[in-house]
Order: C-alpha cells, then structure tokens, then sequence
C-alpha cells in the first residue's frame, strides 16, 4: 500500500509548479520594478511576468497586449493580493484574440525585453516596458460554487466544533461526527 501511497503524491506534486508553456522558456531573475527604471539597458534579457490584461491592440502583424503587472507566484500564476508593479506591454507575432484575452483575464507570459514602447493613460503619455513574447498561458477563469461558499472544489469543506467534518452551511450538509447537544 506505501508504494501506491508514494506514487500518489509524486503524481500529486507533478502538477504543482509553472505551466509547461512559460516553463520551458529561460530567463534571468529581473524584477518589473528594475527593468521599468530604465527598460532599454535590459534589452534582449529574458523575463517571466504576469498580470491582469487591461487592453488588447491588434495590429496588421502583431498584437499588443497592456498588462497590469503583478508579482508571480511559486506556480507563475499573478498574485492579486500584492500590489501592482505597473504596467507593461506584450508584443506578440501571432493573432491574440480579444474576446479570449479580455479584460481582467490573468496571463504570464515569457520572452525578452525589447525595450519601452509610448502608450495613453487618460490623457497622460507614459513609457512601459515592452515585452517580445515567446510563451503566452492564460490562466482559466475560477468557477465560483453556485451558493456563495467558495469557488467550486474549494469552499464549504472543512471542520465545525459543532458538527465536525462535513460540508456545513450548505444545503448538502449530511452532518458530522459530533452534533450539537440540543
């Protein structure tokens, strides 16, 4: 039984970490913050960021994609609860899709710095990093649990001093081990 026990969690444990796309990729260990003081003296330095997608441009031969950055987490995925670095722009070579890359989606990508690119905030021009992208991954949209105890998979479970374990405070609840005593 131990060796089914040890190979479960191997398996569990595989899945953990970056995903296979922006994994593959190298890149140097540069934060947002050094790169956006001055993005042209980091040229061609491979980079992995990820944030929430503010804008999608697509151009004749290329998209551009602004991005609100955040820091990543241990599996690449942006960290929402940080605050944000700042923005910065993806410069993509293939067709990006902006019904699929719509605003608020979460995306990491991978690929080197080319150096700053002028965009619009309001009325005010500012200079952004800008990012030639090797690997893109869109992150999948949590699916929130239909009655407000979670996302789905992940509320509702978990232990009550008064019933125990079980799903409690839904209308599955089947119970526990120990119940109230009235």
């Amino acid at each position: 039984m131990r060796p089914y026990l040890l190979l479960v969690c191997i398996s569990l444990g595989a899945c953990a970490g970056l995903p296979p796309a922006v994994k593959n990729v190298p890149v140097a260990d540069i934060t947002y913050s050094e790169v956006s003081q001055n993005p042209n003296s980091h040229k061609d330095t491979s980079v992995r960021w990820g944030g929430v997608i503010i804008d999608v441009e697509n151009e004749e031969n290329f998209t551009l994609v602004q991005v609100l950055s955040y820091p990543l987490n241990f599996t690449g995925r942006p960290q929402l609860t940080k605050p944000s670095e700042g923005r910065f722009v993806i410069k993509s070579s293939t067709f990006l899709d902006p019904a699929v890359y719509a605003k608020d989606r979460e995306i990491t990508v991978a690929g080197k710095i080319e150096g700053d690119i002028q965009r619009m905030i309001g009325k005010k021009t500012v200079r952004l990093p800008l990012l030639s992208s090797k690997a893109i991954y869109l992150w999948p949209v949590y699916q929130p649990d239909p009655y407000g105890y979670g996302y789905r998979g992940y509320g509702g479970y978990g232990f009550s001093p008064y019933f125990g374990y079980g799903y409690y405070g839904s209308p599955f609840y089947w119970g526990g081990y120990y119940r109230p005593y009235w």
